[in-house]
């Protein structure tokens, strides 16, 4: 499968592509021919750049400067930062079916295999009260819309993420407000969020700077399906700093997703990305890691050019039934994966997890989500796949 894409040699960090101006100002976006998206960069324009130090925003400020930083030095040299993310994160669906005692504990399952020195999850529904705009019409079938209040933010700390992405189908189902209401709750809670168009999310750990970018095939977002604008916000990204984290909402949906093939992938109509392409373009762009979601189920990991794709981690958390939780559709976990600051693999493993009755994340000790993973890899990506033990502990194909 990956002959399809025959592997450039990839440029050192520092000859990468060179730094492209991102647009000043944002074009009105239309959702489903109903909603005008707002200026989601904030008042400034520009690149989106939060909190380049490890010190989370005030709460109730800004997200961070704006505007280019200075890109980051080498004076990190060797020093190794551990990134964990996870797939779709839903914890109910207000008003009516939200979990029990206002959500407290609902990760307490899974507290203990979250936390690292960056802990990432896709957050599929806007932190908001009803704005009034909604996806969903009166008397819409088919039509899936969601949202938790915004206090549930610290539920997400309390589960020990750091940066949730906002890149994906769910993010505006409450229109510009409720997606701006979402970024304010979680940065009330010190929490990070990338996704938004030209958004470059800069952090540093252990001093080392880690940019953060989310892509979907929404308006709302930064383009899976443009390939070459997306090359150049991963470009700009990794003269910001040491490392790049791709977050993408891509694929198509379905219990019988599971398959990782070359070509681009519909759903519903929808032009869903080609998962391949893209995320070897973005590799050769300068990204080194990608973390997929977007089919409700796990997929394969593959190596390209040393760097780690993880092609769909699958449903994370999907409370009070907002996702179906059978079958391999329940199947989730956790991705931890250790980097040096020039990007080069120094290990990783990933921790089986599934949505219980109540669709909580619940450890697995019978590790199906690690099992379907494995024998995806092989038969997906048999000279590229990722090589998972046993135990979880993943390795190239070389090693």
């Amino acid at each position: 499968m990956s002959a399809e894409f025959p592997p450039p040699d990839r440029p050192a960090r520092s000859a990468r592509w060179p730094v492209f101006a991102l647009t000043a100002g944002l074009l009105a976006l239309v959702m489903a021919g109903v909603f005008v998206i707002g200026a989601l960069r904030g008042d400034n324009g520009g690149v989106r750049w939060q909190g380049a130090t490890a010190t989370p925003p005030a709460p109730g400020s800004a997200a961070g400067a704006t505007g280019s930083p200075a890109p980051a030095d080498s004076s990190a040299g060797g020093q190794v930062v551990t990134l964990s993310a996870t797939g779709d994160n839903i914890m109910g669906n207000a008003p009516g079916r939200l979990p029990p005692n206002g959500g407290k504990g609902f990760y307490d399952s899974v507290k203990e295999a979250i936390p690292a020195d960056l802990a990432m999850g896709n957050l599929e529904e806007p932190l908001t009260d009803d704005t009034g705009t909604s996806k969903c019409g009166a008397g819409s079938s088919g039509c899936h819309q969601f949202r938790v209040p915004p206090s549930y933010a610290q539920h997400l700390k309390d589960a020990g993420y750091d940066l949730l992405n906002q890149a994906n189908n769910h993010g505006y189902d409450y229109g510009p407000a409720g997606y701006r209401n979402t970024q304010n709750a979680l940065e009330k809670y010190g929490l990070r969020h990338t996704g938004a168009p030209n958004e470059i999310t800069v952090v540093e750990v252990k001093g080392v700077k880690i940019a953060v970018v989310g892509f979907s095939s929404y308006v709302w977002s930064n383009s899976l399906v443009d390939i070459g604008s997306a090359k150049k916000v991963v470009a700009k990204a990794a003269t910001m700093a040491d490392l790049v984290v791709v977050q993408v909402h891509m694929g198509a949906e379905g219990a019988d997703k599971t398959r990782v093939k070359p070509g681009t992938e519909i759903f519903l109509g929808e032009n869903r990305g080609d998962p391949v392409r893209f995320s070897h373009a973005m590799i050769d762009a300068g990204a080194d890691l990608i973390v997929g979601h977007g089919p409700h189920v796990l997929r394969a990991m593959e190596f390209y050019q040393g760097r780690l794709i993880a092609y769909s981690l699958g449903n994370f958390a999907g409370g009070q039934g907002a996702l179906v939780n059978t079958g391999r559709l329940g199947y989730g976990g956790v991705l931890k994966v250790s980097l040096a600051a020039d990007g080069s693999w120094a290990g990783g493993e990933f921790v089986s997890t599934y949505m219980n009755g109540a669709g909580r994340p619940t450890m697995d000790g019978a590790k199906r989500g690690l099992n379907l993973v494995q024998s995806l890899c092989k038969s997906d990506f048999p000279s590229t796949g990722a090589r998972l033990a046993a135990d979880g502990k993943i390795s190239p194909p070389s090693a």
